[in-house]
């Protein structure tokens, strides 16, 4: 009671008393801190029962009024007076001995204070950043502890200047054959006799070698990350090692902040912070350690459902109720951790700068993905394998940081880049199985990869085309390699009375020109014309593979034409966009405009369509035999693969006029056995228009279930393939549209 009445008392004098020029005010106050640990014998009062709160405070507005008085960049006698006097190394050593209980908590403030209000740059003098990294060291030692908030406050003013001048970082890169935990004679009980010969924390020696007029000299020793006398990596990261000590603090709050400090540290461009902090750090453990933790609290089995459909998470911001997510769906608020600690992980990488970035995707490859996620996918239990794609699925769909993605790839896929063979599709286990899974015995696992796929080859890595497809198409060798005069006439199969597109008001001349896409010579994906062809001759040939798709499913089989808002013209608007989308991803490839001349190309060696493809053409063969769901994922994969901008697979899967070498098959092939198959199924279902009218009708919710019909599996494989010929006549014209514009 009696030092706040104290205290008040000294405030009254202090407003009554004339004003004293700023430096006098200064060490008037400075000099009242250092007496209180001369004169007061009661070292265990807390310290907000003194007056040092209210002095520590005076100092601070007096620096920042001296500044706001002065030209940019100035030093004023206060500041001088801060710096000579080292009173950040004394307020340090006071902070560390606690002394009174309560101090450190005072110094912490000040320090974060200091550096937040004063504009001019502080770290760079040697009598700021050496207590600045000392102070740093007493951050995140004990969790829980009181200072908490304080020293997160501290810690990330710190990471924000260092992101500010980033050359900074380098007074933080501390050699550990310097590191100065020598404990001098008296230290603890004589704080305060020693209180103004201030601890610098170093020998005698070392303070001669750490020069305070040489800070250049010490950051440029600082700055390599090399091994100094031995093969152990030298420096110790101080400030991500504390930010990594509060991540793992009780509190919530405490934690985000420590994270962002972290993503500001990684995203330095300075090569040394950025081995150091790999190398030197446990950062890559954090991420790893607990994205596994995370993973294996999740329940053995969740719904597929809820996995995809779970709300999107951004790290730090998931606010939760453990009993609505309970209601909602068993382990909603494991899988929300998860997914909000893979955010983060993934932003992280994102963000860091790009050796950092590379060193910690790989950390997550090797420790999570190979480590936990493939014995997953490769276990034989149907609901596991379910859980683990959905989950796998989710995981692709999240992520967006090209080092992560990169690695992600290279662990689904494989790194290799030369031609498949039959022989070699089982080199990669993961791959082959997971390639498997699509034609799985259980529809859901089936469902469930097939759509794993298509998410994966909508991601902006080439390696995942290259991987799946285009490598097997390089050569170009699934075309006849045979003189012109020895091939036989292909014959088409087009009805002589096919719709003539010429006629037809979508295909006019005058589209407006927002609805044609940008482009550059590498779109060019129409079929090749010969040099006497004129540019009207090439758009018949386009004409003749958009009725070739449109025909290839006989009059009796069709049933849109009975449904209104079901013509080919439904599918041009989303082709449009689509294939809009695709180029912006791809544009970046080397893709070339035209096809490999045949002259370069290998046309010798056997063609193999590779493992993705013989699995996809042979789900496509039994369009006719299998569950609805099924066809539609088979499809869409199928039409994403024919949306993309390479002349050799649009070669390959648009174009029906090419002629296949022997024993090869293409996607129009696949469908023209198809439709041979089902003339013969036709005739040997009575009703069959009728049934398939009434099917359509059923799944476009215009009809109510009613009585079960005969042969519903292959009336609604009819609808699909139906609608698949429909949407691939509208890519082959967009694709062509597209590039015809943008030709000179």
């Amino acid at each position: 009671m009696f030092s706040k009445f104290t205290s008040i008392l000294q405030h009254a004098v202090e407003a009554l008393a004339p004003s004293l020029p700023l430096q006098e005010d200064f060490v008037y106050h400075w000099k009242a801190i250092t007496h209180y640990y001369i004169e007061t014998s009661d070292d265990k009062a807390p310290v907000t029962d003194t007056n040092i709160p209210s002095h520590l405070e005076q100092m601070l507005d007096i620096l920042t009024q001296e500044e706001g008085e002065r030209e940019s960049g100035e030093t004023g006698p206060c500041m001088e007076y801060l710096l000579h006097h080292k009173i950040l190394e004394t307020l340090y050593t006071l902070g560390k001995a606690d002394c009174p209980p309560g101090m450190k908590q005072q110094v912490l403030t000040f320090y974060t204070k200091l550096l937040a209000h004063i504009r001019q740059p502080l770290l760079p003098h040697i009598n700021v950043h050496r207590p600045v990294q000392k102070l740093i060291r007493l951050c995140g030692e004990v969790l829980a502890a009181p200072t908490e908030n304080e020293e997160i406050q501290f810690l990330c003013i710190v990471c924000a200047k260092l992101k500010q001048d980033p050359y900074l970082v380098n007074f933080f890169l501390e050699n550990k054959s310097k590191r100065p935990e020598t404990k001098h004679p008296g230290e603890g009980g004589g704080v305060k006799e020693n209180a103004l010969a201030p601890d610098t924390g170093q020998t005698a020696v070392e303070e001669q070698a750490d020069s305070p007029a040489e800070p250049q000299a010490a950051a440029t020793a600082a700055s390599s990350c090399s091994p100094v006398g031995n093969n152990n990596n030298s420096n110790n990261y101080n400030l991500v090692s504390s930010l990594l000590n509060l991540t793992k603090s009780p509190d919530g709050r405490i934690v985000v902040k420590a994270c962002e400090g972290l993503m500001l540290l990684v995203s330095l461009p300075e090569p040394a912070a950025a081995k150091c902090l790999t190398e030197n750090t446990e950062l890559c453990e954090l991420l790893t350690d607990r994205l596994v933790a995370f993973y294996k609290a999740l329940p053995q089995s969740i719904d597929p459902l809820d996995i995809e459909t779970v709300e999107s998470v951004n790290w730090g911001l998931d606010v939760y109720n453990l009993k609505e997510d309970a209601a909602i769906f068993t382990g909603k608020r494991a899988l929300i951790s998860f997914l909000s600690w893979l955010d983060y992980c993934d932003q992280l990488i994102k963000e860091a700068q790009k050796s950092a970035a590379s060193v910690m995707a790989k950390a997550v490859r090797e420790r999570f993905f190979v480590s936990v996620m493939e014995p997953q996918l490769m276990q034989t239990s149907e609901v596991g394998i379910l859980t683990s794609t959905a989950l796998l699925n989710r995981i692709i769909r999240q992520v967006t940081s090209e080092a992560l993605l990169q690695e992600m790839v290279y662990f689904l896929l494989g790194e290799e880049r030369e031609a498949e063979t039959p022989a070699t599709i089982a080199q990669n286990p993961l791959r082959h199985r997971l390639i498997e899974h699509c034609d799985h015995l259980s529809d859901e696992i089936s469902i469930m990869t097939l759509r794993l796929f298509e998410q994966l080859i909508q991601k902006p890595n080439q390696h995942i085309l290259h991987s799946l497809v285009l490598r097997n198409l390089e050569e170009r060798n699934y075309l006849e390699n045979k003189p012109q005069e020895e091939r036989e006439p292909l014959e088409n199969g087009q009805p002589h009375d096919a719709v003539d597109l010429e006629e037809d008001p979508l295909f006019g001349d005058d589209l407006s020109p927002d609805s044609r896409m940008s482009g550059s010579d590498w779109l060019s994906s129409s079929p090749p014309l010969s040099p006497d062809h004129s540019k009207c001759e090439g758009k018949t040939e386009v004409h003749k593979i958009v009725n070739s798709f449109l025909c290839l499913v006989p009059d009796e089989a069709k049933s849109s034409y009975h449904v209104e808002g079901t013509g080919y013209d439904t599918y041009l608007r989303d082709a449009h966009r689509q294939f809009r989308d695709y180029c912006g991803v791809c544009q970046r490839w080397d893709w070339r405009g035209n096809p490999k001349p045949f002259e370069k190309c290998n046309l010798e060696l056997p063609f193999f369509e590779g493992h993705f493809l013989k699995v996809l053409f042979d789900r496509m063969g039994r369009i006719l035999d299998q569950p609805y769901d099924v066809n539609l994922q088979v499809t869409a994969v199928l039409s994403k693969l024919a949306m993309l901008p390479h002349p050799h697979l649009h070669e390959y899967q648009l174009d029906p006029y090419i002629n296949l070498a022997p024993g090869c098959r293409s996607l129009f092939s696949v469908i023209v056995r198809v439709v041979g198959d089902l003339m013969l199924r036709i005739q040997r279902i009575p009703d069959f228009t009728p049934k398939l009218l009434l099917v359509r009708k059923r799944l476009l919710g215009l009809e109510p279930e009613g009585i079960t019909i005969d042969h519903m599996t292959l009336l609604e494989g009819v609808i699909v393939l139906e609608e698949f010929c429909k949407e691939l006549a509208a890519i082959a014209f967009v694709k062509y549209h597209s590039s015809a514009s943008s030709s000179p």
